[in-house]
């Protein structure tokens, strides 16, 4: 693991917590952008080397909304920035963590993501983050 990515907090009404943040980092929301596969929209903030995701639920069943409903405002999880998502997933299921996803899945800030149960983190449910690659072209193809 290289660094800490970003925190993520999870927010009711995004607009009022941009707000907030914008006005509490001195800066503004650089990027906004929608996971529908996550039923979340998200809003991203930097300070110095530090981000900062805003995630409100676009969805009544997912998972933002349900820690909203059991936990409300607050912070949803830590994001670490790794070299090779597949690799350190692996690592990680092999010192005995519960991943939830089996396979990296897209996310957000084009990266490609994968959660620890944070039972098995310390209570922290935590965020593993690659940058997503342009996808290479077949054989065959040229680049554009």
């Amino acid at each position: 693991m290289n660094k800490i990515e970003h925190i993520g907090i999870a927010v009711k009404d995004m607009q009022a917590a941009k707000n907030i943040y914008e006005l509490l980092l001195n800066t503004v929301v650089y990027k906004t952008e929608e996971v529908p596969s996550e039923g979340v929209k998200t809003a991203f903030l930097q300070s110095g080397p530090n981000k900062i995701e805003l995630l409100e639920a676009t969805s009544a069943d997912s998972p933002i909304a349900k820690f909203l409903e059991k936990k409300g405002e607050g912070i949803h999880h830590i994001a670490f920035d790794v070299d090779d998502i597949v690799a350190e997933m692996a690592r990680l299921k092999e010192a005995g963590f519960v991943l939830l996803n089996d396979k990296p899945k897209r996310g957000a800030d084009n990266k490609l993501v994968c959660f620890v149960h944070p039972k098995s983190a310390g209570g922290v449910l935590v965020e593993l983050c690659q940058e997503a690659r342009a996808p290479q072209p077949l054989k065959g193809e040229q680049k554009g």
